[in-house]
C-alpha cells in the first residue's frame, strides 16, 4: 500500500481545524494521524464592522503556531500542505494582515476559495465513504458553517453547488446579538433570513429529491450528540449518526428557550458553541423542512477531509 502524508487546515468562521493524515489513492482510504479542533472565532464582529479583529487574529495566529508543531512533528513536507480559508476572510478590509500572518507561521498562505469551490470540498470529504444501499445517492450535502453555508448535490461527481450568507455565528450576531433568550420577533426575523438564502441556494441547487440528506461542521455534529444524549462529545458514535426532523424540532426549541449557562451544562456542547448553537439548529431545522428530507445523516468527514483528498489528486 502506497500512502501520501498531507496536512490540511480549514479555518472558518468560528473554529480553525487541522488534519494529518496518511492518504491511500488507490483505496481511498485515510489513516489519522492527528485531528483536531480550535474555536478562534475568526469572524467575530465581521458582519458589523468588516474587519477582522486583532483579538480574533490573535487567537487564529496562536492556533496555528500549535499546528506548526504538529505538522513538523509528523514530517508533513510543504508542498503536502493546504490552509483553506473561508467566508470570513472573503470580505475583510484587512484581509492581508491574515494572510500574512498566517504564511509566516506555516510557510503557506491560506487559499481564500470560493464559496462553490467550498461546497466541493466539502462533497468529496463527506461522501467518500458513503458506498452501498444504507446511503443511496444522489446526495445533497450542506455544510452549515459559522457565516455561510454550502450545498451541493451529486453522485459521483457534483452537479451543482452554491454557498450562501447564512451560518450560525452570522445568525447570532444579526438577530439574537444581546438578547439572553430570543424573543418570538427575533427568532422569526431568522427564520425569514434563512428562508431568503435557501431561496438563493434553490436558485442553483435542486434543494428536493435527494435520495440522502448529508449533514456538516459543528452545529450538526452538536445536535446529534444531543440527540445521542452523550455525555460527552463522541465523534465515533456521531459519523453517520442519523437525526430526525422530529428530533431537530425538538432540540431547537429546547436550544432557543434555554439560557446561556442551561446550554452551557449540555455536555456535548463544545464551549466555544454555547452562544451559537441555537441559532445553528434553528438553521438546522429549516434546511430540514426545505427539502422535505425526514432525517439527516451526520458526517465528522467533511471539508477537512476534501482539502486533504485535493492535495493528492493529479
Amino acid at each position: 500500500m502506497s500512502t501520501t502524508r498531507v496536512a490540511a487546515i480549514d479555518c472558518g468562521t468560528n473554529s480553525i481545524r487541522l488534519l494529518v493524515a496518511d492518504l491511500d489513492p488507490e483505496t481511498g482510504g485515510i489513516t489519522d494521524l492527528d485531528r483536531r479542533m480550535v474555536i478562534n472565532r475568526l469572524g467575530q464582529g465581521v458582519d458589523r464592522t468588516g474587519r477582522l479583529a486583532p483579538e480574533a487574529l490573535e487567537r487564529t495566529f496562536a492556533a496555528c503556531r500549535e499546528y506548526a508543531e504538529v505538522i513538523t512533528s509528523h514530517g508533513v513536507t510543504p508542498e503536502r500542505i493546504r490552509f483553506v480559508a473561508t467566508s470570513a476572510s472573503r470580505d475583510a478590509e484587512n484581509s492581508d494582515e491574515y494572510v500574512d500572518g498566517v504564511r509566516d507561521i506555516l510557510g503557506v498562505a491560506p487559499e481564500v476559495v470560493s464559496g462553490d469551490e467550498e461546497a466541493r470540498l466539502s462533497f468529496v470529504g463527506a461522501t467518500k465513504e458513503l458506498t452501498g444501499g444504507q446511503f443511496p445517492s444522489p446526495y445533497l450535502v450542506f455544510d452549515l458553517g459559522g457565516g455561510s453555508t454550502e450545498f451541493v448535490l451529486g453522485t459521483d461527481d457534483v452537479q451543482a453547488a452554491r454557498s450562501v450568507d447564512i451560518g450560525c455565528v452570522r445568525l447570532t450576531e444579526r438577530h439574537f446579538a444581546g438578547a439572553e433568550l430570543p424573543t418570538l420577533g427575533q427568532i422569526s426575523a431568522a427564520k425569514a433570513h434563512i428562508r431568503g438564502e435557501l431561496d438563493k441556494a434553490a436558485e442553483a441547487v435542486p434543494l428536493t429529491g435527494a435520495a440522502t440528506l448529508v449533514g456538516l461542521a459543528g452545529t450538526v455534529t452538536t445536535v446529534s450528540a444531543i440527540a445521542l444524549e452523550l455525555p460527552e462529545y463522541d465523534s465515533e458514535r456521531i459519523h453517520h449518526s442519523r437525526i430526525s426532523r422530529d428530533q431537530v424540532a425538538e432540540i431547537a426549541g429546547r436550544l432557543l428557550a434555554s439560557t446561556h449557562a442551561e446550554r452551557a451544562a449540555i455536555p456535548a456542547v463544545h464551549p466555544g458553541r454555547v452562544d451559537v448553537i441555537a441559532a445553528g439548529a434553528l438553521e438546522l431545522l429549516e434546511i430540514m423542512g426545505r427539502t422535505g428530507a425526514a432525517e439527516v445523516v451526520v458526517s465528522e468527514h467533511d471539508i477537512l477531509d476534501g482539502i486533504a483528498w485535493s492535495l493528492v489528486q493529479a
